[in-house]
């Protein structure tokens, strides 16, 4: 009897020793991973020039974490909680607003406490959300846009290496390779490989760098069309013009085969455009990107294009009341 209770006992302290011991931040992350990604892709059904032209774009908001952003963040945080980065600091990053507030649903949801640096320009709801979801938010210099919130969270962490994780979505590898294992497959897979034309704009550069790569793999026949700003002044939250920003440290100059611009005016136009042709109320990134979308199929005679929009324009009232009059 004394031997059983021994071996018992040893039986239970190994049994310590050799169990899984699961961080419950990680456990929480796992339970929304199914959420995130798998978007529909809609076809445009009055947009399209040309008859023989297909016009397809993926609606990005549509899932947890309500942009195209979901994606990128909830990888980029997966990864900090896994190598332990994240261990007893708070997860900080320089964001235009909707990967800071992916990152913040998925937080709340993980107990992660978040600094976001964020333009001052940012629209009011996504201020608002972001407070609401218990960010600690550090405004920046409207007129430096991104660039300028990225020098804040460097010196920020500069200061304070203990307290904070700068986990750097700029020049993060969860970024891209978040689309280039989601939306390129995705996209792939949903077109029946059917896909001529890739277009996006570029911000982080994230779903450009991920999707182009993948499908120029699938397809080294695709033809990559990466948008810009035509100015370093304009209206789409979230997008670079390379020219004069910062450029990201995941942007690589050989992805795209083609470098195209879209002014503010035409986004604009687009959002009219899309609500009353097709039913989607978009933000100006999105509606840039499908304007981008269809000046390429004004030029084709037949393909299949494929573009993102990153969100609609729920975030964004004071832009729907001065466009969609």
């Amino acid at each position: 009897m004394r031997s059983l209770r021994l071996y018992r006992r040893l039986f239970s302290y190994a049994k310590k020793l050799t169990a899984p011991v699961i961080d419950p931040r990680l456990q929480a992350l796992e339970e929304l991973r199914w959420h995130i990604g798998n978007s529909p892709l809609h076809k445009m059904l009055r947009l399209s020039p040309k008859p023989n032209v297909e016009i397809h774009a993926k609606l990005e908001w549509q899932q947890f974490g309500g942009s195209v952003k979901a994606r990128p963040a909830f990888n980029i945080i997966h990864d900090a909680v896994v190598s332990g980065a994240l261990r007893s600091k708070r997860l900080l990053d320089a964001s235009s607003g909707n990967t800071g507030i992916a990152y913040a649903i998925f937080a709340a949801s993980a107990g992660i406490p978040v600094t976001l640096c964020l333009p001052e320009n940012a629209s009011m709801e996504r201020k608002h959300i972001l407070r609401a979801l218990g960010v600690d938010l550090r405004l920046t210099s409207p007129y430096e846009g991104t660039d300028g919130a990225q020098a804040v969270a460097r010196e920020l962490v500069r200061k304070d290496p203990n307290k904070f994780c700068y986990v750097d979505q700029y020049g993060n590898e969860a970024n891209w390779k978040s689309h280039y294992y989601g939306t390129g497959l995705e996209v792939w897979h949903e077109t029946a490989g059917r896909i001529t034309h890739f277009t996006a704009g570029l911000g982080t550069t994230g779903t450009f760098m991920g999707t182009g790569r993948r499908l120029k793999e699938l397809n080294p026949a695709i033809r990559l069309v990466a948008l810009q700003p035509e100015t370093a002044l304009h209206g789409m939250e979230g997008w670079k013009h390379l020219e004069t920003a910062r450029v990201p440290e995941i942007y690589d100059a050989g992805v795209p085969d083609e470098m195209r611009t879209v002014t503010t005016e035409e986004s604009y136009e687009m959002m009219r455009h899309a609500a009353r042709a097709e039913g989607l109320i978009l933000s100006p990134s999105g509606a840039a990107n499908l304007a981008g979308a269809v000046k390429l199929a004004e030029e084709l005679e037949s393909g299949v294009i494929v573009t993102v929009l990153a969100d609609d324009a729920t975030k964004y009232s004071e832009i729907i009341h001065k466009v969609l009059k």
